[in-house]
């Protein structure tokens, strides 16, 4: 950035400052409200262990799967057969990424939300009223070799690492829609073949200490818009989730990835598996890293309910639409709507 220039990252925004700024002050009837906030120390979403997939814990595994995904829309894996030390590099040089000068992130900004490899922060700068405490850098990572090249160069080895991780996480998504589609009683390569070319892209997000967090978010109440989410957190807790009507804290487990359940993988599942709100709370301080991979359609793949969970007890609650269409609708409402999905409903299911 040129010297004098208006800066335009959190981040550096906020660096010297002891009272977060105006424009990240969210109304009083629109705060996270944290004294109300279920800190159990119980396991908040179900923890299921992977290591038995394809072997005799099969059918097991997927009943866990099948129930994590009709209760909570959320549960977290173990011995999801990523290296640790892969995930350990991606965290690495995430962190380094946002620790770099101001001058060399700036060479990856953009406020266009359709751009695909890009730095910003907040949700959507050109839509939004009020910001969220959040710097991200998007990268597309499917197919990897049509998108490296425009990633980040620094830290030097950021290609290589976050390639590596981004090819481990496709090889899990697939089994994870896999074990998904058999979870509903489909063929196995349902939910594989519904996500038609396929696409994939992470957010490495970047919270750092908030001097009154009590007064902002990290990101609002939201459901994601894809099909299934995995996430990789640092050990700084920030995640929670909406359980009977209360926020619930879903503390970091060593080792282990959270999935969610994402927008496009209730209308295909027409209902029976439904993505859930959840929002990003910051702390005053520590910093906070986390590296959701959104697996997604490809823009032009025609969502609508599985043929097989439907009956003349269960007709489809969403018209067919493409993956684009909804995309661009949940970009442009940004997050004032917890959910696009309504707006693609079948008119017989309006109001049920």
């Amino acid at each position: 950035m040129a010297p004098g220039a208006p800066k335009l990252l959190l981040s550096d925004i906020v660096s010297h400052s002891h009272e977060v700024p105006s424009k990240y002050i969210r109304p009083a009837s629109d705060r996270p409200d944290l004294s109300n906030v279920v800190n159990s120390s119980l396991q908040s979403i179900p923890i299921i262990d992977l290591k038995g997939l394809g072997g005799p814990d099969h059918q097991k595994i997927i009943n866990a799967i099948c129930s994590a995904c009709t209760n909570d829309g959320f549960f977290m894996i173990i011995n999801h057969g990523i290296p640790k030390a892969v995930v350990e590099g991606m965290l690495r040089v995430g962190r380094e990424f946002f620790h770099l000068p101001e001058s060399e992130r700036m060479k990856m900004y953009s406020d266009d939300p359709m751009k695909a490899n890009r730095l910003s922060t907040s949700f959507n700068v050109r839509t939004e009223n009020v910001s969220n405490w959040r710097d991200f850098l998007r990268l597309h990572c499917y197919p990897l070799e049509k998108f490296l090249h425009e990633w980040p160069n620094n830290p030097s080895d950021f290609r290589q690492v976050v390639g590596e991780y981004s090819k481990h996480v496709r090889e899990l998504a697939l089994r994870l829609l896999e074990a998904i589609s058999e979870s509903l009683g489909l063929d196995k390569q349902h939910m594989v073949k519904a996500m038609g070319k396929h696409a994939q892209h992470m957010a490495i997000n970047y919270y750092p200490p908030c001097p009154q967090p009590e007064l902002t978010y990290g990101l609002p109440g939201h459901k994601d818009s894809n099909a299934i989410t995995i996430l990789l957190q640092d050990g700084v807790s920030g995640l929670q989730i909406m359980r009977d009507g209360k926020w619930v804290v879903v503390s970091p487990v060593e080792d282990a990835f959270i999935i969610n359940i994402g927008d496009q993988m209730q209308a295909l599942s027409n209902n029976r598996y439904k993505s859930v709100l959840h929002r990003a709370i910051v702390n005053s301080t520590s910093e906070r890293v986390s590296i959701p991979t959104f697996y997604s359609p490809s823009p032009d793949a025609i969502i609508e309910p599985a043929k097989g969970l439907l009956g003349e007890d269960q007709p489809p609650v969403y018209r067919a639409f493409t993956y684009e269409e909804y995309f661009n609708m949940f970009w442009n409402k940004g997050l004032k709507s917890a959910s696009c999905l309504d707006l693609f409903k079948q008119e017989q299911s309006e109001g049920s």
